[in-house]
């Protein structure tokens, strides 16, 4: 009985292009080229909503409320329906 051999590029991880290089999953770092891991993830991070990577850069918006003078974080349950938007 002869045995036949089916060449699976995907099973043996021999793509023609790198890992990551997809709109489902983030560009994947290798250890270098960093300027360039760090576009291609911006890019990618950005492609899903501008608002997560704005989230990245200044930090996410939690809603405040002053209570006793001390301004502390609105529990999420109070939140507006323009504050859910805006976070």
């Amino acid at each position: 009985m002869k045995v036949i051999q089916v060449f699976d590029p995907m099973a043996e991880g021999k793509l023609p292009f790198g890992e990551g290089v997809s709109i489902n999953r983030p560009p994947l770092f290798s250890g270098v080229n960093y300027q360039f891991w760090k576009i291609q993830m911006k890019i990618f991070i950005e492609s899903l909503d501008r608002g997560i990577w704005d989230a990245i850069v200044n930090d996410p918006y939690v809603p405040k409320t002053v209570i006793d003078g001390t301004t502390v974080d609105k529990p999420w349950s109070e939140w507006s329906a323009e504050e859910s938007k805006r976070a």
